[in-house]
């Protein structure tokens, strides 16, 4: 019998509890639980999923020779991320606003699209299943059209824990679960610092300095990573 953390969505909702929002994720199912009005641990989260993924589906369920529809969900999903790549970096407002006007009848005429094709061909077929993910993850993928702070897929983080992904077998030395979990912080920490512009080995020296010279716990937030300076190296 699954733990109430091992069940689909039990880490995510153990590791999120207190937190309120917004999330972005792939396509993991256990997200789900922590939509329901009874969630425990905050509010009722508001998933963004990944345009990424569902491009991913659409492109496993495409034959060798080729499919009319493949091509014309693939184009059109291109002709999104054109925009994305104009408006990257972009103040929030901004890429707000051109998604209402740009991004938004782009989106609101493939929904529109995929519907009519799903009518045409069995939703059993391997192009139907592909097509019935974009449109079970619907909601989640026009989240970015609300928000300007959301990315159109997960791919800026996944590619931050690539690196941990493929050299998984290096941090086998951590010998048992607490090991793990101290290996999971510090990777975490890490790639925190690279999100906010902070060179790691920088931030931890001074953060370890700090803690060795009695910094107060009651002031720890002024330790974390983003209310670190910048650095070059890590801009670089």
């Amino acid at each position: 019998m699954a733990t109430a953390v091992t069940a689909p969505g039990g880490y995510p909702s153990r590791h999120l509890a207190g937190f309120s929002g917004l999330l972005q994720i792939d396509g993991y199912a256990g997200y789900r639980r922590l939509t329901l009005p009874d969630r425990r641990g905050g509010s009722p989260l508001v998933l963004a999923h990944s345009w990424a993924h569902a491009r991913r589906e659409i492109i496993k369920a495409t034959p060798k020779a080729g499919s009319p529809v493949a091509e014309e969900v693939l184009r059109r999903i291109a002709q999104l991320y054109g925009i994305e790549k104009e408006i990257r970096g972009r103040p929030a407002a901004e890429r707000l606003a051109t998604r209402q006007q740009r991004s938004r009848p782009l989106v609101e005429e493939l929904g529109v699209w995929i519907h009519a094709q799903r009518e045409r061909l069995s939703r059993k077929s391997v192009m139907g299943v592909a097509l019935g993910y974009l449109v079970n993850h619907w909601d989640g993928l026009r989240v970015f059209l609300d928000d300007g702070r959301v990315e159109m897929d997960s791919n800026p983080v996944e590619n931050l824990i690539r690196p941990l992904a493929l050299t998984r077998k290096n941090a086998l030395f951590a010998g048992h679960d607490e090991g793990a979990r101290s290996w999971a912080r510090l990777a975490s920490l890490i790639g925190t610092c690279k999100l906010n512009g902070v060179e790691p080995f920088a931030y931890m020296k001074a953060t370890l300095e700090a803690i060795a010279a009695g910094h107060p716990q009651s002031r720890i937030d002024e330790l974390l990573p983003w209310n670190f300076p910048a650095t070059a190296e890590a801009a670089a």
